[in-house]
C-alpha cells in the first residue's frame, strides 16, 4: 500500500515535518506498517481510521521518528554550557536557580547530560533546573525510567557513567541526585499553548531539529524559540544549522564546535533563501523493517555518521571507523586530518569524501563542500547523503532545478533499495 499526500500533509500540521526532509520512502514505509496493524485494507480505510483515532494519529508519529541520541553529544557544547552557567549565576547575583529547557528531549540523554555537566562543574542542585520535553509519549515514559543500555554510552570518555550511574544487570540506572534536577514532559513545539505562563530559558537546546521543516515552518519555530529563550540567553543547536540561524538573525558566541547563539545585539536578520533540509543519515531502520538508509527521526538528536564500507581488511575499516568518530564527536580539525591522511595511502571511496563534505558544510565553506560531494557522487552516484546535501546547498544558492533532480535521484536510489529489501 502506498501513502499518498494526505499523509504528508497530516504529518506537516501535526508535527511540522517536511516530507523532503526525510524522503516520502520513510512516511510511505510507516503508513504501510500501520495499515498492517490497523487491519485496513487500503489507503482510504486507514485514512478515516487516522482521522477518527488520537491514538493511531500518536502510533503513525511514533512509526516516523526514530530515537537516536546517546549522552554528551558533541561534548564541547556541555562544556561550554558549564562555563556560561557559572558565568551567568553571577550576573544575576545567585538570585534565582538557572533555567535550562532541553527540546526536543529524545529518551532523555540530552537533559541528563546538562544536568550531569552542570553538577560536575560544581553547581548545586539549587542553583538550576532542568525542563526536557518531546512531542513522542513513548520517549518521555523511557526518558523517566532511565534505565539505560550501553547503546546510550558512546566515546572515549565516559567516566560520568561511574559517577552517576548504577549498573542493573546489562543496563545503568541514572542516579537520584541527577533525576531529581530535570522534569519531563509531552509537549509539541507546534502547539501555541506550549510552555504558556513559564518564565524564559537561559539556554535553550534544540538541536537538528529546524532541518526537518520547510521555510515557513523554520521561521514559525524560531520565533517560538525566541520567546522561550531569555534576551540575554544562549541557544545551542545542531551543526548543521548554523548558517541558518545566522540568517534568522542570531550570532554565534564564537566557541568552536559548541554550536551555541545568542541573540544580543544582532541586526534584523537577511532575507531567508529557500532552504532545503539536509539531515544526516540513521544507522537504524524504522522499527521492524530491514536495515534501510534513513534519516534521523525529526524530534531527537542528529544521529551518528555511518562507516564506509571497508574493502581492504581491518586496518582500513579501523581507519574508517576511527574517522566516523572524531566527526561524529564534533572534532573536525582532527577528523579532516584522518580523511586527508586515508586518502594519501588508500583507494578513493565516496564516504570519505562525504564526510570531508560535511565538515566543509560545518564550516562554512560552501564551494569546498559542493567540491567534496561532487567527488563522493562520482565514486558513488547514489549515495543518498552526498545527494540530499548537495541538494541543499544548490538550492540555498537558487539552483532549485539542480537541487530538484538531486533529491528525485535520491528518492529513486531509496525506492529501488526499499524494493530490492522485499524481494
Amino acid at each position: 500500500m502506498n501513502s499518498d499526500q494526505r499523509f504528508f500533509d497530516f504529518l506537516k500540521e501535526t508535527i511540522g515535518l517536511d516530507v523532503t526532509s526525510v524522503g516520502p520512502a520513510i512516511i510511505e514505509r510507516a503508513v504501510r506498517q500501520r495499515s498492517i496493524v490497523a487491519q485496513a485494507v487500503s489507503a482510504d480505510e486507514y485514512w478515516r481510521t487516522l482521522l477518527g483515532s488520537r491514538d493511531e494519529q500518536q502510533a503513525l508519529i511514533e512509526a516516523v521518528i526514530v530515537p537516536e541520541t546517546w549522552f554528551f553529544r558533541y561534548p564541547e557544547s556541555f562544556v561550554t554550557l558549564a562555563k556560561l552557567a557559572s558565568k551567568r549565576l553571577a550576573e544575576i547575583n545567585n538570585l534565582r536557580a538557572l533555567r535550562i529547557l532541553s527540546l526536543p528531549c529524545s529518551t532523555g540523554e540530552e537533559p541528563y547530560s546538562i544536568a550531569m555537566a552542570l553538577l560536575d562543574a560544581g553547581l548545586k542542585p539549587h542553583q538550576f533546573k532542568v525542563d526536557g520535553l518531546d512531542v513522542s509519549p513513548l520517549s518521555v515514559e523511557k526518558a523517566r525510567r532511565a534505565l539505560y543500555g550501553k547503546n546510550s554510552f558512546r566515546g572515549d570518555d565516559i567516566a560520568f557513567r561511574d559517577r552517576h550511574f548504577i549498573a542493573e544487570g546489562e543496563s545503568y540506572r541514572l542516579d537520584q541526585r541527577v533525576l531529581e534536577q530535570v522534569r519531563l514532559q509531552v509537549g509539541n513545539l507546534l502547539d501555541p499553548a506550549l510552555l504558556a505562563g513559564e518564565p524564559p530559558f537561559d539556554f535553550v537546546f534544540c538541536r537538528n531539529l529546524l532541518i526537518y521543516f520547510d521555510q515557513p515552518t523554520q521561521k514559525q519555530v524560531f520565533e517560538v524559540l525566541k520567546c522561550l529563550t531569555h534576551v540575554d540567553g544562549v541557544l545551542f543547536i545542531g551543526p548543521a544549522e548554523g548558517s541558518l540561524l545566522g540568517r534568522l538573525g542570531m550570532r554565534s558566541i564564537g566557541i568552536p564546535q559548541s554550536f551555541a547563539f545568542s541573540r544580543q545585539g544582532t541586526a534584523d536578520p537577511d532575507p531567508l533563501p529557500v532552504f532545503v533540509p539536509a539531515p544526516l543519515p540513521v544507522p537504524q531502520p524504522l522499527r521492524n523493517p530491514p536495515p534501510a538508509p534513513v534519516r534521523s527521526r525529526p524530534f531527537a538528536q542528529v544521529a551518528p555518521l555511518r562507516p564506509a564500507p571497508a574493502n581492504s581488511g581491518s586496518d582500513t575499516a579501523a581507519l574508517l571507523a576511527n574517522i566516523a568518530v572524531l566527526a561524529d564527536e564534533g572534532k573536525s580539525a582532527e577528523a579532516r586530518a584522518a580523511c586527508e591522511s586515508y586518502l594519501r595511502s588508500h583507494e578513493p571511496v565516496a564516504q570519505v569524501f562525504y564526510w570531508l563534505g560535511l565538515l566543509s558544510d560545518v564550516a562554512g565553506n560552501t564551494l569546498e563542500a559542493q567540491g567534496f560531494y561532487r567527488k563522493a557522487l562520482y565514486l558513488e552516484p547514489q549515495h543518498p547523503e552526498a545527494l540530499m546535501h548537495l541538494a541543499g546547498l544548490l538550492q540555498a544558492q537558487g539552483d532549485a532545478m539542480g537541487a530538484r533532480r538531486l533529491q528525485e535521484r535520491a528518492a529513486r536510489s531509496a525506492r529501488a533499495a526499499d524494493s530490492e529489501r522485499k524481494r
